[in-house]
């Protein structure tokens, strides 16, 4: 499979994802919650589907689109090892999903930064929110899901806290 083909199909389990947690999240009250943001391709994304809710994003320098750049109060600049215990006093137990796009295309260092980050991550999210994500993800309180119809195993992971 080509290099595009192989990140065509990422982006399409990623949209399907975030579609499916949307709805498995309806019902649930709490925060929004994106683990970097990019070129804000997912952020914008994620306004779509929750457009009544707060949208928050860690990110360790802003570089994204001008149009898909958080308002200043839910940004959370720095690197998220350091950002995500200071969040907690905001958000912990709060947020409905969360999601996390490594994306660096190196799959040791994706694992790496999931491993650092799930201590830090399952706590944000209230009982029944979702976490969307790249990289596998490991921790006693979150039990893996179902993934979208027509999502590869392994392509994308899907989990929810209990």
């Amino acid at each position: 499979m080509s290099r595009l083909d192989s990140f065509i199909r990422r982006l399409e389990a990623q949209r399907a994802c975030l579609d499916h947690a949307a709805r498995l999240v309806a019902g649930l009250d709490g925060a929004v919650l994106e683990l970097g943001l990019g070129n804000g391709r997912t952020y914008d994304h994620l306004r779509e589907l929750f457009p009544g809710r707060d949208i928050y994003v860690c990110e360790k320098k802003v570089a994204a689109h001008p149009d898909c750049v958080p308002p200043p109060e839910r940004l959370i600049l720095g690197d998220m090892r350091e950002t995500l215990p200071a969040a907690h006093a905001r958000l912990g137990g709060r947020v409905a999903l969360a999601h996390l796009d490594a994306g660096t295309g190196d799959a040791a260092a994706n694992h790496a930064l999931a491993a650092e980050l799930m201590p830090l991550v399952a706590p944000l999210l209230c009982a029944g929110g979702i976490l969307v994500s790249d990289p596998p993800f490991g921790h006693d309180e979150l039990e893996p899901l179902p993934l979208a119809d027509g999502v590869p195993l392994g392509r994308y992971h899907l989990y929810r806290r209990v």
